[in-house]
């Protein structure tokens, strides 16, 4: 807790002048160097966790392995057609950068959890630093995993077909694209899990989000054969909009309505789930 002193007037007699309070250096605001050097630290204490326990790693390396596997080679016949498995490779890898970033964050969320549970959480609030930063250093870590597992996922691409058709940086447009919007997606648990009393509440609630949206939209399938209000339904889902758009920024097409409507979903995530999120941190008993 933060203590004030109190200094007399700078003239007068004794007693006679008015007081102020002088606020102490616990009480100043975290200046903007002093936050990222906050965050770099905690982001390199993340890191660390992760190297001395490899296995918190198995999902970022063997999810986007077993995924491309299963969608090609069990759907990519029945959509595409027998012998064209690589045409649906170009077309369910982008959207499988899209389901990637909501995998990754549901994990976020599971972690913070545990952390507030074994009192991670409790010895970070009694220290000098941004409470915000705690979290951005946890999202950051785990865009780095997100990042692994995406260049995974291309690798298994290319080695099934996955040809580029328009240039790298479309390509790195649509990776950015993927992160930016699976940052915004990791508020969303990270506010779940600091919200929710067990990791096993948080994976229930996060699977009945990640389900609905994974499946009613364009990731897997195209959405023309699906009934009028699923369709309906699709066309306003962000994952959609972000399959759509890593989809044509790597295979050519329109990508300017998607772009701007996946940035716009991810700006109104962040702007509404941060806060209350950082809040919630401060005050969580």
């Amino acid at each position: 807790m933060s203590t004030t002193t109190v200094t007399k007037a700078s003239s007068g007699p004794v007693g006679a002048g008015p007081v102020r309070p002088v606020r102490s250096d616990a009480d100043t605001r975290i200046g903007l160097r002093a936050n990222l050097r906050h965050i770099g630290a905690l982001a390199r204490r993340n890191a660390l966790q992760i190297k001395q326990d490899p296995e918190s790693m198995f999902d970022a390396v063997f999810m986007p392995i077993i995924f491309i596997l299963l969608f090609v080679y069990v759907f990519g016949g029945a959509i595409s057609g027998k012998g064209n498995n690589d045409v649906y490779v170009n077309y369910v890898t982008p959207g499988l950068m899209a389901m990637m970033g909501m995998n990754i964050a549901m994990g976020v969320g599971v972690g913070i959890n545990d952390d507030f549970k074994k009192g991670v959480m409790d010895r970070f609030r009694t220290m000098p630093i941004a409470r915000s930063s705690v979290l951005i250093a946890k999202i950051v870590v785990e865009l780095g995993r997100m990042m692994i597992a995406t260049a995974i996922l291309l690798g298994m691409g290319f080695l099934l077909g996955l040809s580029i058709h328009t240039s790298v940086l479309h390509l790195l447009a649509a990776i950015g694209l993927s992160a930016v919007f699976g940052a915004s997606l990791m508020w969303i648990f990270i506010l779940l899990g600091l919200s929710l009393k067990s990791a096993q509440a948080v994976q229930g609630m996060a699977m009945l989000v990640l389900m609905p949206l994974q499946f009613g939209s364009s990731i897997f399938a195209p959405t023309t054969t699906m009934p009028g209000w699923l369709e309906t339904f699709t066309d306003y889902n962000p994952l959609s909009n972000l399959a759509d758009a890593a989809r044509n920024l790597i295979n050519g097409g329109p990508v300017a309505h998607s772009v701007w409507m996946t940035l716009g979903w991810a700006l109104a995530i962040t702007v509404v789930t941060a806060p209350l999120a950082v809040s919630k941190f401060r005050k969580k008993t």
